[in-house]
């Protein structure tokens, strides 16, 4: 199954990003197999990032959990909100995905 993370940083926490942003990569790299997509929210301006997006195939939610907790981002405290929502696919990769279409 799939979980959505999606993360909001804390106000003025741009160095904070900058600092873990290599580790946190890493971290996404590691873990690649699992990942369906990921990427950074941005300002409308698209000059700063504010937060970030996770869809990862786990298990159950205790692991999403684990997941987002271990995360150099969520370590060094970078976030205001961490939320963690099952996903299910409907539209992916301009396809339909669903497997029991309403």
């Amino acid at each position: 199954m799939f979980y959505l993370i999606l993360t909001h940083d804390k106000a003025g926490a741009e160095a904070l990003r900058d600092q873990y942003r290599a580790d946190h990569y890493a971290y996404l790299t590691a873990h690649r197999q699992r990942i369906l997509a990921s990427g950074g929210l941005q300002n409308d301006a698209g000059d700063r990032f504010i937060g970030g997006m996770i869809v990862l195939q786990v298990d159950n939610r205790a692991e999403a959990e684990a997941f987002a907790a271990d995360d150099p981002f969520a370590r060094a405290g970078l976030f205001a909100s961490v939320r963690i929502e099952r996903w299910k696919p409907a539209f992916f990769n301009f396809e339909n995905a669903a497997s029991d279409p309403p």
